[in-house]
């Protein structure tokens, strides 16, 4: 079945299109996808069935292949068959079970899924003669593959395990400044009186603690047991995760090397018929690393959607000198996209949305 776009289209590619790019031949899975594997504006990826141990992370380059770069490189095989436990701190490739066969107007897009960066498992999306992580030229043939290093908790996977998510693009669809300001009037986008707009809408980090339970956030335990990646609700939060209680200054000192599940400030809504993505508020305001899962799916926070705005969960982690946060301060922002049409389905609709409505909250492994 041909697969065609609009006359100067420019806008990410809702839920049924891509379902046709796979009927197309555009996306080729190994096996059918399953259910909720189509998001409303993504496409969650699945591991394949072995994961390469290997000496370093890597970019293949222009010239090479993930696969030679792969025989050059890996120490050992593990069979993700029956599943299989990654260890914290090694990097692993595995192959996914897509690959892909766009078509020269298209391009694409990887990142984290939510639950993969509340566990801080670093995980990236390389392609063959790529110089860039997470980006898939327009026009790409070829097999993806997953970079995979846990950094807290070991991790047990499987084959069809979803860590990542890839969108689709065609043209420029970001919104300016003037186009922010203006959605904003007609949708309040956060639910700040003085909202920073300025190259996408600042978000902030509540360090106040008022919510029912006091606390700011977790800190990560050490020394942990295993966490299943497909586990819902499996764990205890006490056996993995220390809670922060607010301070009286509304500050929280971060430690090197330590790993933490803050909130946002401000209550977020993506409007359906765009898109959002979290991008770093600038590298040098701070000694520390917001790492998170960047995708906003279309009716994020949004009323239709069941929504009524949702905070934002930040992964964060102190450099090499410990960091004093204060509350208020900006750690990042989300850039809007125009979606190409509205999704069929959109977050928190009749898919697997564990998100919708949220506030601090850990992955979807741990027992509330």
């Amino acid at each position: 079945m041909p697969f065609t776009l609009p006359v100067d289209a420019d806008g990410i590619l809702p839920d049924r299109m891509i379902a046709a790019m796979a009927d197309a031949g555009l996306i080729l899975p190994a096996y059918p996808f399953v259910e909720s594997q189509i998001q409303p504006a993504s496409l969650d990826l699945r591991l394949g069935d072995i994961a390469y141990r290997v000496r370093a992370s890597f970019l293949p380059g222009p010239n090479s292949t993930v696969a030679e770069r792969i025989d050059e490189l890996k120490l050992h095989e593990i069979d993700l068959s029956d599943g299989a436990v990654l260890e914290t701190n090694c990097v692993y490739i595995v192959p996914l079970l897509e690959s892909l066969a766009l078509p020269p107007s298209i391009f694409a897009s990887a990142n984290p899924k939510s639950s993969t960066g509340r566990l801080d498992v670093f995980t990236r999306v390389i392609a063959d003669g790529t110089r860039r992580f997470d980006v898939i030229g327009a026009g790409y043939h070829g097999p993806l593959y997953a970079e995979i290093s846990p950094k807290t908790f070991p991790v047990l996977l499987r084959e069809g395990s979803r860590l990542s998510q890839v969108r689709f693009r065609v043209g420029d669809a970001i919104l300016d400044n003037e186009a922010l300001e203006d959605l904003h009037a007609m949708e309040p986008l956060v639910d700040s009186e003085d909202a920073d707009l300025h190259n996408g809408v600042a978000l902030s980090v509540d360090l106040s603690g008022d919510n029912e339970s006091g606390f700011v956030g977790y800190r990560a335990k050490r020394h942990t047991g295993v966490v299943d990646i497909d586990r819902r609700a499996g764990y205890a939060a006490g056996e993995f995760w220390e809670p922060i209680a607010a301070r009286p200054d509304g500050t929280l000192i971060l430690d090197p090397g330590e790993f933490y599940i803050l909130a946002s400030k401000e209550a977020v809504q993506v409007p359906p018929d765009y898109a959002a993505e979290m991008v770093p508020f600038d590298p040098l305001v701070g000694e520390f690393r917001v790492h998170y899962a960047g995708f906003f799916d279309p009716g994020f926070g949004h009323d239709g959607a069941g929504g009524k705005g949702s905070r934002a969960v930040l992964e964060v982690r102190s450099r090499e000198v410990p960091f004093i946060l204060e509350h208020g301060q900006i750690v990042g922002r989300l850039v809007y996209e125009k979606m190409l049409s509205r999704p069929d389905a959109l977050y928190g609709q009749r898919i697997g949305s564990n998100y919708q409505g949220q506030s601090l909250k850990l992955s979807k492994h741990f027992k509330v």
